[in-house]
């Protein structure tokens, strides 16, 4: 009789693991809400390539995509490209892209520069901040990639996903909300 206890312990414990993981992460200013304001990651491409610079004042009130990631992976690459050619058909929108890495690892910032090069990023504005990200920004630890979409700095969409959870369906979901950020037609 104790062993069936403890065994049923033990599955409901995995059970309830298995269902907190399953609840998307929460990260980041949520829809509806306002971005918390300036931040000065350093920027890797761009106007202000090799500085500290503020993303937010950089864009205004104009339509924004903006990203924070922990790691720059081949899914996080597929968006970004995805992302440049947002920007090249919806220019006379203004639409603002950025990668903002939240990290520490002090070989990024090669690799950044390899990728921006190798994408030929005219566009899309990548940076590095600290690994915790902007503090007002509320970044979850848990999220490997937080995607804020805004315009007016009210947010229109929010995703953020855990480790392993960006592919191409979940980026397609990114760049599939973006109307709520455009001007209408």
């Amino acid at each position: 009789m104790r062993r069936y206890f403890v065994l049923a312990g033990i599955c409901s414990a995995i059970a309830l693991s298995v269902l907190m993981g399953a609840e998307p992460v929460k990260s980041g200013p949520q829809v509806g809400s306002e971005l918390p304001g300036p931040f000065h990651p350093f920027h890797i491409n761009g106007d202000n390539a090799g500085e500290k610079a503020c993303l937010y004042c950089r864009y205004g009130g104009d339509p924004v995509a903006m990203i924070f990631a922990r790691r720059l992976t081949p899914e996080v690459a597929t968006l970004i490209k995805q992302l440049e050619a947002a920007t090249v058909k919806h220019k006379a929108a203004d639409l603002g892209c950025c990668v903002i890495f939240c990290s520490d690892d002090s070989g990024l910032k090669a690799s950044l520069e390899k990728l921006a090069k190798k994408q030929e990023l005219k566009n899309v504005i990548l940076a590095i901040d600290s690994a915790p990200g902007p503090l007002e920004y509320s970044i979850a630890k848990d999220a490997e990639v937080t995607a804020l979409l805004y315009v007016e700095h009210l947010v229109k969409a929010n995703h953020s996903y855990r480790k392993g959870e960006l592919n191409d369906k979940t980026a397609s979901a990114i760049i599939a909300d973006l109307p709520k950020i455009l001007p209408k037609k």
